[in-house]
């Protein structure tokens, strides 16, 4: 039996892993969206159609930067009910960082085929709306998708400014240092494998390479975490300060790792004492269900441990796309602080659908 060191020694190597890899990907959409000077997330297509599917595709963008956009567009009636709920069922929020790394194969297969499924609802619903009494809402203005005046200075005057050598502030400033001594050490770790873990019954295989292996993936990550070293190194005081700290790591890091770590430690010690495995498989319809309900949290977090449970091969594919198509991570928290109405009747359609989906899966496969 393991120990509770070895438990904890493990859960933690994982907890670090994860939320690093979460956390330098949420950075470097936070540059995209900055550099691009907001246009990355604002350009629509003037049809319906094409309203829902780049808000749905703005879901698929992992974590929930795209899920505010989508939301601040609704509030503005630029984009339809319908479209609204297609981005709602194709995000997944902060857990689509972790799928990504825990089994990154899959987690593009499930990410495409909520992706569909939240285009085919928006369509139904849009052409369904009106009969069932949908009418688009007016919100106010959500400001998490915010391009600051500092932002917009610096895209602007970008090239005049490296011309000039002014304009843009630099400091060496202890949050600077906290990034590029946190990003070198991630990137160490990656490359020396110190957060790398074996995979109980896991044979090697020496021919060839997979490139969604986890090896290939620690690579990429660490050239990604490179690239976000010199972001870090020779951004702007106001894009490392207000962007990468406040907007990514007070926001997201520790929330991430602490839910990550809990739930690692939690699965070590039942797993240890509980057949878990064998339970859920005969209880396979009330996982879903279950899933379908934690799903209307809207907070990243409580579905991680659906996550985790597929990841370990205790649960079935069913019920973590339940889980996806169910919850969108803290995406719909402005929605809620705007309309109760419109955030009720958008998760309602999300659970519903869910739960179609889970049993129809569940019941062919």
């Amino acid at each position: 039996m393991m120990d509770i060191a070895d438990i904890l020694i493990d859960a933690l190597r994982a907890a670090i892993l994860i939320t690093g890899m979460v956390v330098m990907m949420m950075m470097m959409i936070e540059s995209l969206n900055i550099s691009s000077g907001g246009r990355f997330f604002s350009r629509l297509q003037k049809s319906k159609f094409g309203q829902i599917v780049v808000s749905a595709l703005l879901g698929w963008i992992p974590g929930c930067i795209g899920g505010f956009a989508s939301v601040s567009l609704f509030s503005h009636g630029m984009i339809s009910f319908g479209a609204l709920v297609a981005m709602l069922i194709a995000t997944s929020g902060d857990e689509a960082f972790v799928m990504l790394t825990l089994f990154p194969g899959k987690a593009l297969w499930i990410s495409l085929l909520i992706l569909i499924i939240g285009i085919v609802t928006g369509v139904l619903i849009d052409y369904m709306g009106p009969k069932l009494g949908l009418k688009p809402y007016s919100l106010k203005s959500c400001d998490e998708m915010q391009i600051h005046e500092e932002d917009k200075h610096e895209h602007e005057h970008h090239h005049a400014e490296k011309a000039v050598g002014e304009g843009r502030k630099w400091h060496f400033t202890w949050r600077r240092a906290v990034l590029l001594i946190g990003t070198g050490l991630y990137i160490t770790a990656l490359a020396t494998g110190m957060l790398e873990h074996e995979h109980e019954g896991e044979v090697a295989d020496d021919h060839g390479f997979n490139l969604l292996s986890e090896d290939w993936m620690n690579m990429v990550f660490a050239a990604v975490s490179l690239i976000m070293l010199g972001v870090v190194a020779f951004g702007s005081d106001h894009f490392v300060e207000e962007h990468l700290w406040h907007h990514v790591i007070a926001r997201h890091a520790l929330k991430i790792f602490a839910w990550t770590f809990g739930v690692l430690v939690v699965l070590g010690f039942i797993t240890e004492v509980w057949d878990i495995s064998n339970w859920i498989s005969a209880n396979v319809p009330l996982m879903i269900v279950l899933a379908t309900l934690i799903g209307i949290i809207p907070e990243s977090g409580p579905h991680l441990i659906f996550v985790t449970l597929f990841a370990a091969g205790v649960v079935p594919a069913p019920v973590l796309i339940a889980s996806c198509i169910s919850q969108d991570g803290h995406a719909s928290l402005p929605l809620l602080a705007e309309s109760k109405g419109a955030f009720i009747r958008a998760k309602a359609i999300n659970c519903l659908v869910a739960l179609v989906v889970g049993f129809i899966i569940y019941w062919l496969f």
